[in-house]
């Protein structure tokens, strides 16, 4: 008698935080799991995910790389995918003039090309199919002008802007696209994104598990975007009415690091 097919989830970013959690909420609910990072943590993360009953198989690849999102796709192969879960992603602190080009791209090529080339194969095939959900993690940083995490912040509203598009796209197809838009999350986020010494960095956190879970029962549900915490959903009302110029003063506030201020301040010549 053959095995029984379960459904199969395909989580990025899955080492540790929200794509962990989401992966398990995926596990817990009979889904299988391909899940991928670009830190060794996934190896313990995948242990941690069979224990719960998945069959799971670990990617540890670079997603800012079309040849790191090649390598997933083979991994996937011609399996039908349920769940897509987008979460992979990066930040990078301190002021754009300051950053190497190395690293402003690392984190345009994670956030945007490599998340929309892997969905572009995957939901193309959940489109053949007619069935599918996807979750794109974006961010509440998206919704307003990132000061000394511009890269980052613009990254996410493109994110934010194009799952809306394709879900339109797509709303005659049986797929459906949602994205999660959590504010800051206690992970290690704010460590690789060298922001320690910022009060953002320094504040008080949701947590991944209740970040997820937010996220995925919403894309259960078919819903279109859904921000995560009261104080982001209230920071996300606010910010439809308040200018660009004074949310761009307030992201200041919360993301500058000692110091970093200086470099617009000297005279010149």
């Amino acid at each position: 008698m053959s095995e029984m097919i379960r459904p199969l989830s395909v989580v990025t970013g899955a080492s540790s935080g929200i794509g962990y959690e989401l992966a398990k909420l995926c596990a817990q609910d009979g889904f299988d799991l391909i899940i991928a990072a670009d830190r060794p943590e996934l190896v313990e993360a995948a242990q941690a995910l069979e224990a719960l009953g998945a069959r799971v198989e670990q990617v540890q690849v670079d997603l800012s790389t079309i040849e790191g999102v090649d390598r997933l796709l083979s991994v996937i192969g011609d399996r039908p995918v349920d769940h897509l879960m987008a979460n992979a992603g990066h930040g990078l602190g301190h002021a754009f003039l300051e950053q190497d080009v190395a690293d402003w791209r690392h984190v345009i090529d994670t956030n945007i090309t490599g998340t929309l080339y892997l969905a572009q194969h995957v939901v193309r095939r959940m489109a053949e199919r007619g069935q599918g959900m996807v979750l794109f993690t974006g961010s509440i940083a998206g919704l307003m002008p990132g000061t000394f995490q511009a890269v980052y912040n613009g990254t996410k509203a493109f994110i934010d802007s194009f799952a809306w598009a394709l879900r339109n796209e797509l709303k005659d197809t049986g797929v459906s696209i949602t994205t999660l838009l959590p504010g800051p999350t206690d992970t290690d986020f704010f460590e690789r994104a060298d922001m320690l010494d910022t009060s953002v960095g320094q504040g008080k956190k949701d947590h991944p598990a209740m970040v997820a879970k937010t996220g995925y029962e919403a894309m259960k549900k078919g819903e279109g975007d859904v921000v995560a915490g009261w104080k982001n959903k209230l920071q996300a009302v606010m910010g439809a009415v308040t200018p660009e110029s004074v949310k761009a003063e307030m992201h200041r506030k919360m993301a500058e690091p000692k110091g970093d201020g200086e470099i617009y301040q000297k005279p010149l010549g």
